[in-house]
């Protein structure tokens, strides 16, 4: 059967120029690598939720908002009717092949850059050469503060050579990326005192840290020590700076990741002048809507929580444009693993970002013109400001 088309789910009556605003290529500037493999059916519906664990006995992952928007929406994209059952599905996700099931979903996502967080351990995943290959885009890196300070923390150095040396590796692991990122989120919490530590209780929280390297880092001094490395970093290359807020996997305490919580941290970098973007946010949106709206340096998503509220996503978009300044706001699709939520972050976004300029289209708040810049801003023209793309 023919795919949907992309205009197929804008509302019909929009402006031209406010269409084509929003069907324009955007980028995608925070996603992760998807599996070069085939899943078992099991593995799939791991990567379809936030949950470490299995849907309960007799039950499925399939029966959530985006199983649903799988279902409905990805299954045309390969050739199905939409609605295909969760069996069917699959077996035509596994008669195509992972390649050309990348493939389609990718582009049929409409992305014109990728900037891929390659922090994750997991194996198996599409580097950001392959995303950017097969899905007709460019693409970068996006570097994850952790994944280089558990690398730094295994390589058998002494307390005092540590702080050094992460130093280093920041820099020339920044010198070929797009931006970094931070999950002091699933750390420490966002609540971390904001202030500089001292090279004193660094080198002492080195020394308990290096007795037992292979364990992630959840020392708070050590994540203040980081991020104010990276800061530094981020600050002589003209980078900026990700936080993951809210929802996320089964590991984060949620209100320790209330981007709000962070507001001592982003008042010390304003005279720095860093970009922070905060990441995903609900159900703490609106909170970071305000701390974009007071702070210049501050830019903001929804990013992971309009796919996975798929249906009722509209209702976030609509409340990120509530108080977040237009010139503030970015597109993200945080896809990971499953290529189906590459194309779905990017449909939602457009979906939502529609019926909401269409609303203020019909009241007079905006004219034509207004809601094609602000569609285009926030599609691809502030990732490109602020990533110097």
């Amino acid at each position: 059967m023919p795919e949907t088309r992309p205009d197929d789910v804008l509302p019909a009556d929009l402006p031209d120029p406010v269409r084509a605003a929003l069907l324009a290529p955007m980028v995608d500037h925070h996603c992760h690598g998807v599996r070069r493999d085939d899943p078992s059916r099991s593995e799939f519906e791991l990567m379809i939720t936030e949950s470490g664990a299995p849907a309960p006995p007799g039950t499925t992952h399939f029966d959530t908002p985006v199983g649903a928007a799988i279902r409905r929406w990805c299954a045309p994209v390969l050739g199905l009717e939409p609605h295909a059952s969760p069996a069917v599905y699959l077996s035509r996700r596994s008669e195509l092949g992972a390649g050309e099931v990348n493939r389609r979903l990718l582009r049929a996502a409409g992305v014109a850059a990728f900037l891929v967080d390659t922090g994750l351990d997991a194996p198996g995943l599409l580097t950001p050469a392959e995303m950017g290959r097969l899905g007709g885009a460019a693409a970068d890196e996006i570097v994850r503060l952790e994944r280089i300070e558990q690398d730094v923390a295994e390589a058998g150095l002494s307390a005092v050579e540590y702080t050094g040396t992460l130093r280093e590796e920041l820099a020339a692991r920044a010198a070929r990326a797009a931006g970094l990122k931070s999950i002091a989120a699933y750390r420490c919490g966002l609540d971390f005192d904001p202030s500089r530590p001292s090279r004193g209780s660094v080198i002492a929280a080195a020394g308990r840290r290096l007795a037992d390297p292979k364990r992630r880092l959840d020392d708070p001094v050590l994540v203040r020590h980081l991020l104010w490395a990276a800061v530094d970093v981020a600050r002589e290359r003209g980078l900026p700076l990700q936080f993951h807020c809210g929802f996320g996997d089964d590991d984060v305490d949620l209100h320790r990741a209330d981007p709000a919580v962070l507001t001592g941290f982003l008042r010390a970098l304003a005279p720095i002048g860093v970009p922070v973007v905060l990441l995903h946010c609900y159900p703490y949106h609106r909170q970071a809507a305000y701390l974009a709206s007071v702070f210049p340096h501050v830019y903001v998503d929804v990013g992971l929580a309009l796919t996975h509220t798929a249906a009722g996503s509209a209702r976030v978009v609509a409340d990120l444009l509530e108080l977040a300044p237009f010139h503030k706001q970015m597109f993200s699709s945080d896809c990971y693993g499953a290529a189906e939520l590459c194309h779905l972050g990017a449909l939602y976004h457009r979906r939502g970002l529609a019926r909401a300029i269409a609303g203020r289209l019909a009241e007079g708040e905006w004219s034509p013109a207004d809601a094609a810049r602000i569609a285009h801003m926030i599609g691809s023209g502030n990732a490109r400001r602020v990533y110097r793309l």
